[in-house]
């Protein structure tokens, strides 16, 4: 099967994406990596097993490769969100093993398909796609859950960047500019 210059520069960017995805746990301690960062109880390590169970079930699931032995597939539907965190049993090496499985079961699946072979997503309520709409659908999941996670690793440490060796970030006195938005902000409080 020949490659297309589409499949190749989508799976670049996905595979950019899922690196800056572990960049934004590197040194972070196994609390801040585990504690719930949002209201909704977001953690980076939970962001990370959500995304490792997303890669599983959209190439391997919904083109006929399921994934069963993964420890949180029976609760994946009981409303416990067992895809977004990690239990106690459940390392951050393992975690991040099986993000890095989910890349090797992505990658059977992107060898052996062309973008317009057919896949079902059964939890969709249009189930019918293609390979090409899946890897998509993935680049845009994981950019996603990036912002998020460069969001929730600024409010642990104050790091933020696009990547490992681009932050993307302009060197200016943040404290400054946050303290001049803050101040603009506050003209439109309300009494």
């Amino acid at each position: 099967m020949a490659e297309s210059p589409t499949k190749e520069q989508l799976v670049k960017y996905l595979q950019e994406l899922r690196d800056t995805v572990l960049w934004k746990l590197d040194g972070l301690d196994e609390y801040d990596l585990r504690r719930p960062l949002t209201p909704t109880g977001t953690s980076l390590l939970g962001m990370v097993k959500h995304l490792a169970d997303d890669e599983f079930s959209y190439f391997g699931e919904a083109f006929g490769r399921p994934v069963t032995d993964l420890p949180w597939i029976e609760g994946r539907d009981s409303g416990d969100q067992a895809d977004m965190f990690a239990r106690a049993d459940e390392s951050v090496a393992d975690i991040v093993g099986w993000y890095r499985s989910s890349w090797e079961h992505a990658a059977q699946t992107l060898a052996t398909r062309d973008l317009d072979a057919p896949g079902v997503v059964t939890w969709w309520t249009h189930q019918s796609v293609t390979l090409g709409r899946i890897l998509l659908h993935m680049a845009v999941e994981t950019a996603r859950h990036v912002g998020q996670m460069d969001i929730l690793r600024e409010s642990v440490d104050g790091a933020v960047g696009l990547y490992a060796d681009n932050t993307n970030i302009a060197p200016v006195d943040h404290a400054a500019h946050r303290a001049r938005v803050q101040a603009i902000a506050d003209g439109f409080r309300r009494s």
